[in-house]
């Protein structure tokens, strides 16, 4: 989560200079309460670390722990060695935060549009959404927002990075998740160590996420197992396809320019066609899996569909910059990196070519 960043300034300077440094990054935005939420979250983050290679070796430890800790050491190295990502001390710590998530992320809309409202940041730029690390106080801002008309969700995170700034530790909400995923989760922590570019959360993300499923073939192919025909990757991708389906219709929905009753009417016979589709695609292809009835059937709005187009809009493009690369990792960061020097519209026409021509 890159807003957090700020706080991670904070700490990285002598104490005494905390207050004046405190002042300058606040000037000029509207809430104090928001910024001391994130400095006592990060703080205490920042604590709470340990070198993970102690408590691998220690015997005291729960048993469990230290062996997903090993495994953990096991992807970083392969980040680093096979993957160029950076090689730093980033998750060769570990803290334990005593809650499922690190932070909780707020997105938000207006009722009619899937476009999210930024929040602008010194040094990290605008990102499309805010941080809390109290699930209390992301759901008390977005109460805020629908007082206001604004779609608004709210969305646990495992992990966040701080781009480099500070040695990120793997925290105890990562380790709950199978090999694969904590594997994942690394790589694309560490691919926002490897390019960010402020303002642009959609091409950040989508990034990263390449860099973690082409990662994650790999990582998987270096011990053994298979890369391609994982189901669990197939029902993802199939949800991710139907939502982005979703947003199209409802973005010719929103241009359409239909009275606003109507337009209500519409957004939520969308959503419902949505939850059509999902049961169908569960019930036909997936043998009844239903580990996505919750999120599918709950209460649906436009921001609750953000973190699709943000996580997943250019995917496809830096598969095809990959592939022009030859599969090189070293190239592809050096071209990745040169789409992130362009204007936010020269990149857009870029990766736009680079998805008609995948």
């Amino acid at each position: 989560m890159p807003t957090t960043l700020l706080i991670e300034l904070l700490d990285r300077i002598r104490r005494p200079w905390v207050p004046l440094l405190g002042g300058l990054l606040l000037s000029g935005c509207s809430s104090l309460d928001y910024y001391g939420q994130l400095a006592r979250g990060q703080f205490d983050l920042l604590r709470a670390r340990q070198p993970v290679q102690a408590l691998i070796d220690d015997a005291n430890q729960p048993q469990q722990l230290r062996q997903r800790l090993a495994l953990s050491q096991q992807a970083r190295a392969f980040a680093s060695a096979r993957l160029g990502l950076p090689d730093n001390g980033s998750y060769r710590v570990y803290a334990d935060i005593q809650r499922p998530y690190v932070v909780w992320n707020l997105f938000a809309t207006a009722e009619f549009s899937l476009q999210p409202q930024n929040h602008c940041f010194p040094i990290a730029g605008c990102v499309a959404y805010r941080g809390y690390y109290q699930l209390g106080r992301a759901r008390g801002a977005a109460a805020l927002l629908k007082q206001q008309g604004l779609d608004t969700w709210v969305g646990g995170v495992e992990a966040y990075s701080t781009l480099g700034w500070f040695d990120d530790p793997l925290l105890n909400t990562m380790l709950r998740w199978d090999d694969d995923r904590l594997a994942a989760l690394i790589f694309h922590e560490l691919a926002h160590q490897q390019l960010y570019v402020p303002g642009d959360t959609a091409f950040n993300e989508s990034f990263a996420s390449f860099v973690e499923r082409e990662g994650l073939n790999q990582w998987r192919a270096d011990r053994g197992l298979s890369t391609r025909g994982d189901k669990a990757s197939e029902r993802r991708d199939a949800l991710t396809l139907l939502v982005l389906d979703t947003r199209e219709r409802l973005e010719r929905l929103y241009a359409s320019g239909l009275p606003p009753e109507r337009m209500r009417q519409a957004k939520a016979e969308t959503f419902e066609g949505m939850r059509q589709d999902y049961r169908a695609l569960r019930d036909r292809e997936w043998g009844g899996f239903s580990r996505y009835d919750a999120w599918v059937e709950g209460p649906m709005n436009n921001a609750k569909l953000l973190p699709f187009g943000l996580y997943d809009q250019w995917v496809p493009a830096f598969a095809a910059l990959f592939r022009e690369a030859g599969g090189d990792w070293t190239t592809f960061y050096r071209r990745a990196g040169a789409l992130g020097e362009l204007t936010l519209d020269e990149r857009t026409r870029a990766l736009e070519s680079l998805m008609a021509n995948r």
